[in-house]
């Protein structure tokens, strides 16, 4: 008789996600696993419909609950899901995100086999019209964002951080959760948290969570924005969590701003920079653009500059009050709270 599989939690934050909350929890309600599951959503200030359809999801399923996030920031709505939740494995969704069939039994798999703390795999951008698709194909380029694992795929195997992760308790509650200073990065900040504590985070190309990109230039610029600035936030914290492919997005940033005024005030010549960095990524969009219709490929350029500018534009403006060290004796407690489900 085969051993009883754990029980896991799956905790999703989430604000303004009408358009894709029912499908997200369906994906975790039908997962083929054999193990005990709970749901716990923690509901931010929505404008749009998103608490109507968590009250119908409740109604519709024992195994989903809701939590109050007033704030509707992410890392204070994950630390409230955790705490509402009792089981041992703690499985981080997205709103938008859409697991794949078996990820939740492969993923627990994946922390037997291993010991990590923390497995995670790929975030498989797939949009839904020509601007989305142009994005997707950006996030999963070496040329849109290096030679992260979790956006392009890899061997599997020890890693810096992963996509969203599947957790043992034990190292949340070690951690005291998540940092609720950082609104953005506060999965990389605490996957080095654990891995300082000698845990072992895990990547596995097996784990496939299929994602929604940003629906606009607007909302993308915004994103990769809040990523730059929060990300040197973390550099800041975390001595030696830098690297290369961190600084490149503000190097381009700096070199392609030179030129310009450089061409401006100088010499024409000095237009080189910002004209070559236009052909590379024109260039890289090529291979990143295959199968998809004209309509995607001509964006994907426009989504390449996005990100790379806004990201770098962020990294270099990112204020020292934006957030504050919290020490660990500040942390919020994630410890399991019936009362909260």
């Amino acid at each position: 008789m085969p051993a009883q599989q754990p029980a896991v939690s799956v905790i999703m934050p989430v604000l303004n996600e009408e358009r894709h909350l029912r499908d997200s929890v369906r994906h975790i309600l039908g997962q083929e696993y054999a193990g005990e599951m709970e749901v716990v959503i923690a509901l931010g200030p929505s404008t749009d419909r998103t608490d109507e359809i968590a009250a119908e999801l409740v109604r519709e399923d024992p195994r989903v609950h809701t939590v109050p996030n007033p704030t509707g920031r992410t890392p204070a709505a994950l630390n409230a899901a955790i705490k509402a939740s009792r089981h041992p494995i703690v499985v981080r969704v997205d709103g938008h995100g859409m697991l794949s069939p078996n990820y939740i039994a492969t993923a627990v798999r994946l922390l037997e086999e291993t010991g990590a703390q923390n497995v995670g795999g790929i975030m498989h951008a797939e949009g839904e019209n020509a601007w989305e698709d142009a994005v997707a194909a950006a996030m999963t380029s070496k040329i849109g964002v290096g030679n992260a694992a979790f956006h392009t795929g890899g061997q599997a195997g020890p890693a810096e951080t992963v996509y969203l992760g599947v957790f043992r308790r034990e190292a949340l509650e070690q951690q005291g959760g998540y940092n609720e200073e950082f609104i953005r990065a506060q999965d990389w900040e605490l996957n080095f948290r654990i891995r300082e504590a000698g845990g072992l985070i895990w990547f596995s190309p097996e784990l496939k969570v299929q994602y929604r990109p940003r629906p606009s230039v607007r909302a993308l610029a915004k994103q990769y924005k809040d990523y730059g600035r929060w990300r040197h936030v973390v550099a800041r914290y975390h001595a030696g969590s830098i690297n290369l492919r961190y600084l490149a997005p503000p190097t381009a940033v700096c070199a392609i701003a030179a030129g310009v005024v450089a061409g401006v005030a100088v010499s024409p010549w000095a237009f080189a920079v910002p004209a070559g960095y236009l052909a590379a990524i024109t260039a890289g969009s090529v291979p990143a653009g295959r199968g998809l219709p004209l309509k995607a490929r001509a964006q994907i350029p426009v989504a390449l500059a996005t990100m790379h500018m806004c990201w770098g534009y962020g990294f270099l403006t990112s204020p020292r009050s934006l957030a504050r060290k919290v020490i660990a004796s500040r942390r919020p407690s994630v410890r399991h709270d019936p009362s909260q489900v």
